[in-house]
């Protein structure tokens, strides 16, 4: 009587290993694609890496849609999805022109902090209501950014407050990406890539450099990288409840600090360091808050799945 039950939970044992290692291998996918972006950003603008990115991710994507039959047309509420592909646009930019001047790991740690805002402005752009637990975690999390930051003459600097405006952006395209969870997949990505192609279009010719055949091959591996990150953490989603894979999202902070030392020589700062930490443990406190509050509310299969930066 019992062998069904323990077939269950080995296939559910299963299921979740299989997610975690799916949600790892996104992750460091992300985490390199952000280490190439680094290295380029340092020869060519911003604007001709996000053009030339974009071109290879769509050479990804559109096979991908045709094979899955997603049509080419104006979604429903069209609005919304102008208005999120420019907030996925400002963060994408935003975090390439950061890490030109920042270590990989500062800036990581601001968009890490990305679901703590998001958390915060729900209770404005969604109605949402917040307890004191939520409270508690949020504030706490602001004042891991404001470790991070720690705002005055000598750390108050542009490329700071850059990171910082594309972190916000990123949570307001999350909070966006929330509204159209019944979008499917494909077509919320390719909005985010054909923003990216258009602002490539319009700021590339300003600062053109004509690329040696190895960069352009980096250029468009940058797009097909991206595009395998998103295609594994999809997968980790898909296979496995989000409460078990999504706190391996923030692996994305150790990456960047290994991958910022190996790569470029980037030392973290002793701040940073406990500014992350701060905002990592607030945002699995709130992870676990919204996971019970799903679980009352709704199925747990139908709680809400973490969004990783597009970069």
């Amino acid at each position: 009587m019992n062998r069904p039950k323990a077939m269950s939970a080995s296939t559910l044992r299963s299921a979740s290993l299989a997610g975690i290692g799916f949600m790892l291998l996104g992750v460091f996918l992300f985490s390199v694609n952000d280490v190439m972006g680094k290295w380029l950003v340092a020869t060519y603008s911003v604007g001709q890496l996000l053009l030339i990115r974009s071109i290879a991710a769509l050479a990804v994507l559109f096979p991908l849609m045709r094979k899955q039959k997603v049509p080419l047309a104006v979604p429903s509420r069209p609005g919304l999805h102008g208005l999120r592909i420019v907030f996925s646009t400002v963060e994408v930019a935003c975090f390439y022109w950061a890490v030109t001047y920042l270590p990989l790991a500062d800036v990581m740690t601001y968009y890490l902090a990305a679901p703590i805002y998001v958390a915060a402005l729900g209770v404005f752009w969604l109605g949402e209501k917040l307890d004191w637990p939520r409270i508690a975690a949020i504030g706490a999390g602001f004042i891991g950014v404001l470790i991070t930051l720690r705002p005055s003459e000598a750390t108050l600097t542009l490329p700071a407050l850059v990171a910082l405006a594309g972190s916000l952006s990123y949570s307001m395209l999350m909070i966006t990406t929330r509204q159209l969870r019944d979008t499917h997949d494909a077509t919320l990505v390719l909005g985010q890539i054909l923003g990216a192609l258009i602002f490539g279009a319009v700021t590339a010719p300003f600062a053109w450099v004509m690329p040696s055949f190895l960069e352009l091959a980096v250029l468009f591996l940058l797009g097909i990288v991206s595009m395998a990150g998103h295609a594994c953490t999809n997968r980790s989603l898909k296979i496995a409840p989000a409460s078990i894979v999504a706190p391996y999202q923030y692996t994305l902070i150790v990456w960047a600090i290994v991958l910022g030392y190996l790569a470029f020589g980037d030392i973290v700062g002793f701040w940073t360091l406990v500014g992350a930490s701060v905002i990592c443990a607030s945002g699995l406190v709130l992870m676990v808050l919204e996971h019970r509050a799903a679980r009352r509310a709704r199925p747990a299969s139908d709680i809400e799945a973490p969004i990783l930066p597009e970069a």
